[in-house]
């Protein structure tokens, strides 16, 4: 079980009367759970995406994260869950009624996030593309464009009323790796950086040169078309910004400018911003 934890705040976590909201965002590769009190992320855990895993063995899991910072299940006084993965939705929202006791909220395209779904088919709008959009409104404005670094790379636009209309899905970097890697005889994996040259000197710097720097090119390509399109359908204004969040989110910045900023927490600033809108009394 491949699990990460971080605790920005430590001594925050030590007091015994803390409760909080736990956010669960449920990735295909990664579930990224989040404990805030007081407009902060107390503590940020993650564990790997297993499918057929028991809400048992989940609520273990929740409860070994919660004792690592001296917590119990009593910490925890609301839950909201973003997922795309229809069998772990079920399963945390059954952990939640009978592990904490919560009536977990679960957002769909039919949740108050704060901002409309003006696509096509609603139902069919993820809802980590729909929390991120609703984050980005809540924190930073719109127009916009929300790229997320994950097992996909999605391009998601947030039009300048606020409302989300929809985007771009291509294969994440390790996704597109891994598939060069399966389907070829001689090619292995290699780390994703940036090599010495474009022009690769040896297979390795060959494959990361086409793997990163084609990969900065597609992120490129997208913003200069989906910017392009904005302006066209009337979904832009004067500027229009370019937020990425997502595992590879800092290093591609770093080599592109168009980039405006990186949101580390974008998903779980998402469902929190739309829990409280759904629960005006809550203060966490």
């Amino acid at each position: 079980m491949a699990l990460a934890q971080s605790i920005t705040n430590p001594a925050a976590w030590q007091s015994p009367d803390y409760s909080g909201l736990l956010a669960v965002d449920i990735g295909n590769t990664n579930i990224h759970l989040g404990l805030c009190q007081n407009g902060k992320w107390i503590i940020s855990w993650r564990a790997r995406t297993v499918v057929d895993k028991m809400p048992d063995e989940y609520a273990v899991l929740l409860r070994n994260f919660l004792g690592s910072a001296d917590l119990t299940y009593a910490a925890v006084n609301g839950v909201i869950i973003s997922s795309v993965v229809p069998p772990l939705t079920l399963a945390f929202a059954d952990l939640s009624q009978r592990y904490l006791d919560i009536a977990p909220l679960v957002v769909t395209h039919k949740t108050n996030t704060g901002i409309r779904v003006e696509i096509d088919q609603p139902a069919q709008a993820g809802a980590d593309r729909i929390v991120n959009s609703a984050a980005v409104v809540a924190l930073y404005g719109a127009p916009a464009i929300v790229i997320d670094f994950g097992t996909a790379t999605t391009f998601d636009i947030v039009s300048a009323d606020g409302a989300y209309r929809g985007g771009a899905i291509a294969p994440g970097i390790s996704v597109a790796l891994d598939a060069l890697v399966s389907r070829t005889a001689r090619l292995h994996q290699v780390d994703i950086v940036p090599p010495p040259s474009a022009i690769g000197g040896n297979t390795i710097h060959a494959m990361q040169s086409g793997i990163f720097w084609g990969y900065v090119s597609l992120v490129e390509g997208m913003i200069v078309r989906l910017k392009a399109a904005m302006q066209a359908q009337g979904f832009g204004g004067d500027t229009i910004k370019v937020i990425a969040t997502g595992g590879l989110a800092s290093l591609i910045r770093q080599h592109t400018s168009v980039i405006d900023l990186i949101a580390p927490e974008l998903t779980l600033e998402g469902l929190k911003a739309i829990y409280e809108l759904n629960h005006q009394s809550a203060e966490f």
